[in-house]
Order: structure tokens, then C-alpha cells, then sequence
């Protein structure tokens, strides 16, 4: 069984509990397959806020289309951050946002590995 904090320090308490539960049924190989999987689409909580303070002092919305939610980020463009209020509401919560969508992210990632593992035999231990 993997240990997340051995793979990825960087996470946040809870997003790492999260991890955690997802890489106890993975081997050693799998979860090192999910973790270069998952490090390439998860987003930093600091990138989330960088990116909504610019929305606040430049063009609202670009911190919803890093996190793909592209019709909040227009929404957002055209109407200013909803008159700055969900702007303002987006940078209080800035790390909520990252949270869900590291989550959203990290199902992914498992579905990804643990579909690869299932197509070479189920045991995640192969040679390529």
C-alpha cells in the first residue's frame, strides 16, 4: 500500500486524506501511475487565487476556466465577476474550488489506472 505524503507532500490535509482512500486498493505500480496522472491535471489552491485576483483587477472570470467551468466563465467576463460579487466570493473560497476540483480530478485519474490495470490482466505489475 502506497503512502500519499511519501508521493506528493504538496497536498493539502484534506485533499491528501482523500487520496489516500483512493490509492488503498492500489499497488505500488498503479500508484505511481496515478500520481504522474493526477499531477498533470490537479490545480494549486495559489494558482486558483492568483488567477481570481486577476479577475478582480483585470478580466473576470479567468480563475472559472482554469478550473473548466467555462460557462461560470463567461458569465463572469460578461457581467464583471457579477459585479465583483462573485468574484469577491470566489477569492474567500479559493481553495474550496481547488479542493473540488482536485476530487473531481482525482476520480479520474483512478478511473484512468485502474482501467489501464484491468486491460493487462487486473494485477498492475507488468512490464511494457
Amino acid at each position: 500500500m502506497a503512502n500519499v505524503f511519501n508521493l506528493m507532500p504538496e497536498l493539502e490535509p484534506d485533499e491528501m486524506a482523500y487520496v489516500q482512500g483512493l490509492l488503498n486498493s492500489m499497488s505500488d505500480h498503479e500508484a505511481q501511475q496515478f500520481v504522474s496522472v493526477y499531477r498533470a491535471r490537479r490545480r494549486e489552491p495559489l494558482l486558483v487565487l492568483i488567477t481570481a485576483a486577476i479577475g478582480f483587477f483585470g478580466v473576470a472570470g479567468v480563475h472559472r476556466f482554469v478550473l473548466g467551468h467555462i460557462g461560470m466563465g463567461l458569465l463572469y467576463i460578461f457581467t464583471g465577476g457579477l459585479c465583483f460579487i462573485g468574484t469577491i466570493i470566489d477569492l474567500i473560497n479559493y481553495k474550496r474550488l481547488a479542493f473540488e476540483y482536485n476530487i473531481k480530478e482525482a476520480q479520474q485519474a483512478h478511473a484512468i489506472v485502474m482501467a489501464q490495470s484491468g486491460a493487462y490482466g487486473g494485477s498492475g505489475d507488468y512490464d511494457v
